[in-house]
């Protein structure tokens, strides 16, 4: 959840007028004045509710002169627009052939079918690119963290990240790991500089890394760590050791504690066979054995990273070094100018149990940046992003949507707040549609502020992905925050990246073309009347990003990938008129009703996911059933909100059980049905509202924040019955 924070943060500054003043010239004998803002005097800003109030005192005709003049500012001084690198109304190329296969345009031999695997001929290897980034960087930040709340980020340089990287995998060796692709060795912690510090060890003796997710539980992680057969563990902390200790496999002999662990938890790991070691201890063996590193070839093995399924166990999908530097490259690729470069500082705060944040990290330490962990906890995610001030961001789409419903709550009780919002996205949106991306603009100043500095102020880049988001939560975004916003499509198995937007297309609701390490084909879905012929169909994607396969699970591996090499995604797709990629559906997850009809319920959830009421939802139905109904969990804020407004009291969960709240937040979900085309079958007939948000934690989400359906339909299955009882 986002902090509140983001909108609460401000300077305090009482408002002042912005300086102005003449410079006198001489053209043809004649003096003449050009009014220039003084680079030492820009306008400062000023608190929402002090522009409110100034507006409805005594000198509000002269405040709206005010606006007028700063409007006419404002279109004065806009800045030139970006020129796009590709052709908005022709995002990617067709190769010939019936299968209508579609490639990116950034790379120009593409069109022979060949795909980007690496930009420099000496870097194809995430142990070639850390040290490409340390020769680019001089020697610069490259770990970031802080100690306390109130303690500024500390760095560690790259030149010492490298030595301290060598020493700790040479302690591995010590261990007796060897230098090997075939060797596993497991991280189970939150985002912090020993995760890189790891990372990088074991890449210098071409080990292999699999992450552990933090929030899988005991059975899990046992089943990873004994399928992988890891006999060593990086481990953050105590908890954590015990966890893994409560059901440890007889090949586990070794956790790597990276900080201090209680002397129980140590004599209980030595009854049960393990050996607790401190992170730092590791590095001086290593330092002292100072064993000859082993880097990796680009073939090799560099991590297994475990899909947390909706069901069953979790899948391990084998990633090379080139399939990672693939869809690093073909994403810088696709950045154009807006790449990360070496005077970026990116946030890390995804986990990296995650290959969309193992490859950003990665781009960005290829070419020298920095990166600052956040403090692990999320509800000080914006001050951490206050004291680190960013420049780069990953996101996903519950963190945006959770800022643009704490600004709608904000707004929405004032007329004047919300005609001034309404009129600076009007006027941010305009300058999108020309090309120009900025955060320095009088709307930026009055309205978006308090978002950018809840942000840390400097955002350039944010890339956005692991889930869809609302087309008018992208576009808030891309107003809000004034800087270039691309929203991306992928899976693990294909390292992250299948398809990302390109700068300079302002349209939201698509995922953007291909990139360049991969090429995309639609297949036909005849039971659910998707053909390919008509431009949709399931996804498919083929190239140097699209992983080795399923680690031991040849079955698997075979139902994914077919014959020819095609990955099959699950997802369905459709391409729009300019080549890009819109995801309309899914392929899992169907059923059918008693009268025949088939219910795709994502992609309900998905329309009903927009009513402003609605923060999570879960539609369900059953083959003896003629209809759908859904768990919903309501917008805290918004029905807050509402509720005072009506003047009905009461808690969340009093509020749920309201008869006239269930009834607007009904109306209104079958109301955007109506408008994004549900057909009636489509529409639920019931619903029941649930007070209290799906989460990893009570079992109902993956850590990847994806509804585990057969769990939510169990776990609520008495409030289903009675509502199917009620609807007979």
């Amino acid at each position: 959840m986002w902090p509140d924070e983001v909108l609460r943060g401000g300077s305090g500054r009482k408002p002042a007028r912005s300086g102005l003043r003449a410079k006198a010239g001489a053209d043809s004998g004649r003096r003449r004045r050009k009014d220039k803002r003084r680079d030492d005097d820009s306008p400062r800003t000023f608190e929402m509710d002090q522009y409110l109030d100034y507006i409805g005192g005594p000198a509000g005709a002269l405040a709206l002169t005010g606006v007028a003049a700063a409007s006419a500012f404002y279109l004065a001084s806009r800045p030139s627009p970006e020129k796009p690198l590709v052709q908005l109304d022709k995002q990617s190329r067709v190769l010939p052939g019936p299968e209508m296969i579609r490639v990116s345009k950034f790379y120009k031999d593409s069109k022979d079918g060949k795909y980007v695997a690496f930009m420099d001929k000496d870097v194809r290897t995430l142990y070639e690119s850390f040290r490409k980034g340390a020769k680019e960087s001089n020697n610069g930040p490259c770990l970031g963290w802080r100690e306390s709340p109130a303690r500024p980020y500390q760095w560690l340089h790259y030149n010492e990240t490298l030595l301290r990287a060598k020493n700790f995998g040479s302690g591995l060796v010590d261990l007796g790991l060897a230098p090997s692709p075939q060797t596993f060795v497991g991280i189970y912690s939150q985002n912090c500089p020993e995760w890189i510090l790891a990372e990088q060890a074991a890449y210098c003796y071409s080990m292999v890394i699999v992450p552990l997710y933090d929030t899988l539980g005991p059975d899990a992680c046992a089943f990873i760590i004994k399928q992988t057969e890891i006999s060593v563990v990086v481990c953050e902390d105590d908890a954590k050791c015990n966890m893994l200790l409560d059901k440890s496999p007889r090949c586990l002999k070794k956790l790597i504690a990276i900080k201090e662990t209680r002397p129980a938890t140590n004599q209980r790991a030595r009854n049960r066979g393990v050996e607790i070691i401190r992170f730092e201890e590791v590095e001086k063996m290593g330092a002292a054995t100072d064993h000859p590193e082993v880097p990796p070839k680009l073939s090799d093995l560099c991590t297994i990273c475990y899909t947390s399924g909706t069901t069953g166990n979790p899948k391990g999908v084998m990633l090379s070094h080139e399939n990672v530097m693939a869809g690093v490259c073909a994403v810088m690729l696709q950045l154009g100018e807006h790449r990360p470069r070496s005077s970026d500082v990116m946030v890390s705060f995804l986990p990296l149990a995650h290959m969309l944040e193992r490859c950003c990290e990665n781009g960005v330490y290829m070419v020298g940046g920095a990166v600052g962990f956040y403090s692990g906890d999320i509800r000080r995610l914006s001050d951490d992003m206050k004291a680190l001030r960013p420049t780069v961001m990953p996101a996903v789409p519950r963190l945006l949507n959770r800022i643009h419903d704490k600004v709608m709550a904000e707004i929405n009780g004032s007329f004047i707040k919300k005609m001034l919002f309404n009129m600076a996205m009007s006027a941010k949106e305009g300058e999108m549609k020309r090309g120009i991306i900025r955060n320095n603009s009088f709307w930026d100043r009055l309205v978006f502020r308090k978002v950018q500095e809840g942000l840390g102020g400097h955002l350039r880049l944010m890339v956005v992905a692991s889930a869809p988001l609302a087309g008018n939560v992208l576009t808030f975004i891309r107003c809000a925050v004034g800087c270039l916003v691309v929203e991306g499509y992928g899976q693990t198995e294909c390292t992250a990246p299948i398809t990302l937007t390109v700068q300079g297309d302002h349209v939201p609701d698509h995922v953007g073309p291909p990139v360049s390490c991969c090429s995309v084909k639609l297949v036909d879905v005849p039971e659910m009347e998707y053909y390919a012929s008509q431009g949709q169909g399931e996804v498919c994607v083929k190239g140097t990003n699209v992983f080795l396969g399923y680690f031991k699970d040849e079955e698997k591996t075979k139902e994914t990938v077919d014959s020819d090499g095609w990955l099959h995604t699950g997802d369905i797709g459709m391409w729009t008129p300019n080549g890009t990629l819109k995801i309309i559906d899914r392929k899992k997850h169907i059923f059918k009703l008693s009268q025949g009809e088939y219910i795709v319920p994502e992609k309900i959830e998905n329309v009903y996911i927009r009513s402003q009421y609605v923060q999570q939802v879960f539609v369900c139905g059953e083959s003896l059933k003629s209809c759908i109904v859904a768990i919903v969990v309501p917008d805290v804020d918004v029905i807050k909100c509402w509720a005072t407004e009506n003047k009905i009291p009461g808690t969340l969960s009093v509020l749920c059980a309201h008869p006239e709240v269930k009834q607007l937040i009904m109306d209104d979900m079958v109301s955007w049905g109506k408008e994004c085309g549900l057909r009636s079958f489509e529409q639920v007939k019931d619903i029941y509202l649930h007070p209290d948000p799906f989460s990893v934690q009570n079992g109902l989400l993956t850590p990847t924040l994806k509804s585990k359906r057969p769990q939510l339909k169990q776990y609520f299955k008495p409030q289903i019955e009675d509502m199917y009882s009620k609807l007979t």
